[in-house]
């Protein structure tokens, strides 16, 4: 989808930034060839921010409220990425990801801003 917007851009060189409209996901550049990877970062996502811990107070939508919360500040927000010949510059092994932090899937809105 991310390429598709930068190609139909139709700009040659530049950045491409791509924001998430939520604070219980985030948006993320890693490996895309070996799916253990994704079940890795699940593994080390619940250890940086356990759901269901007593400690948290914020919890109106569930036990995996403000873990998610505490993933998508660790995670990130948004990424940029390079623009060159008229698509996105990724490496070999990189693919861009939207990382659902919440136990349920939830409809999502990303902006696509590409620029050069």
């Amino acid at each position: 989808m991310v390429s598709k917007i930068v190609q139909d851009s139709r700009i040659e060189t530049g950045l491409a930034n791509v924001f998430i409209l939520h604070t219980s996901c985030s948006v993320i550049l890693t490996e895309n060839a070996d799916p253990s990877v994704r079940r890795d970062l699940e593994t080390l996502a619940l250890r940086w921010a356990a759901d269901g811990d007593p400690a948290y107070q914020h919890s109106d939508e569930g036990d995996d409220d403000m873990a998610a919360h505490g993933r998508n500040i660790l995670a990130g927000s948004s990424i940029t990425v390079p623009v060159s010949h008229g698509g996105l510059r990724l490496g070999t092994w990189q693919g861009i990801y939207l990382w659902e932090h919440r136990t349920h899937a939830h409809q999502r809105q990303i902006v696509v801003t590409v620029f050069g």
